[in-house]
C-alpha cells in the first residue's frame, strides 16, 4: 500500500516536472476551486437551509405582512438568502476560465523554449526540442481538464442556489397573503 502511494505520488511529481511551472500554478488553482466548491456544496445542503429556516421563522412571527415596510422586510430576508446561496460560485466561475487561459500560458512559455533549442542548435536536433513541445502541451491539456472538471459543479452549484433562494422567496411570499 505505502509502496503505491509513493509511486502515485512520484507519477505526480514527473507530471508536474514535465509541464513545467505553469502546472504547478495550475494544480494549486485547481486545489482552490475545489476547496470552494467542497465548501459551498456543504453550505447549501446544511447551513443555508437552518438559515432559511430561521429566516422564515422570523418572517412568519411579524405581525404585520402586508405594509410597505413588510414587503421592504420580506425583499430584505430575500435579499439575504440569494447573497448567501451565490456566494463564492463567481470566484469557482473565475477559477474555471483561468485554468484554460494558465494553460496557454503554458503553451506560449512552452513554444519559447522550442524555438530558444532550434536558435541555438538548428531544426536538426528533436530529442532537444522534445522537452519545449511537452512543456508547451502538457498545461494546455491539464488546464482544459481542469476546466471541464470544475465546469459541471459551478452550474450545478449556480443551479441549487437560485432553486433554494426561489424557494425561499416563494415561502414567504405564501405566509404574505
Amino acid at each position: 500500500m505505502l509502496f503505491e502511494i509513493q509511486e502515485a505520488l512520484e507519477a505526480v511529481r514527473d507530471f508536474l516536472e514535465l509541464g513545467g511551472g505553469v502546472l504547478t500554478l495550475i494544480t494549486l488553482l485547481v486545489f482552490f476551486m475545489w476547496a470552494l466548491i467542497l465548501e459551498r456544496l456543504l453550505y447549501l445542503k446544511t447551513r443555508l437551509k437552518s438559515e432559511s429556516k430561521t429566516l422564515a421563522s422570523q418572517w412568519n412571527q411579524r405581525s404585520d405582512h402586508t405594509s410597505w415596510a413588510a414587503h421592504q422586510m420580506r425583499n430584505s430576508l430575500v435579499a439575504e438568502v440569494n447573497w448567501n446561496a451565490r456566494k463564492g460560485i463567481d470566484v469557482i466561475k473565475t477559477c474555471v476560465a483561468l485554468c484554460p487561459l494558465l494553460g496557454l500560458l503554458g503553451t506560449v512559455t512552452g513554444m519559447i523554449e522550442v524555438f530558444d533549442v532550434m536558435a541555438i542548435s538548428g531544426t536538426g536536433n528533436a530529442r532537444s526540442m522534445a522537452a519545449g513541445v511537452s512543456k508547451a502541451t502538457v498545461p494546455t491539456m491539464a488546464g482544459m481538464v481542469a476546466a471541464i472538471s470544475g465546469l459541471f459543479p459551478s452550474i450545478y452549484l449556480e443551479r441549487q442556489a437560485d432553486q433554494l433562494s426561489g424557494q425561499f422567496e416563494d415561502e414567504v411570499a405564501a405566509s404574505s397573503v
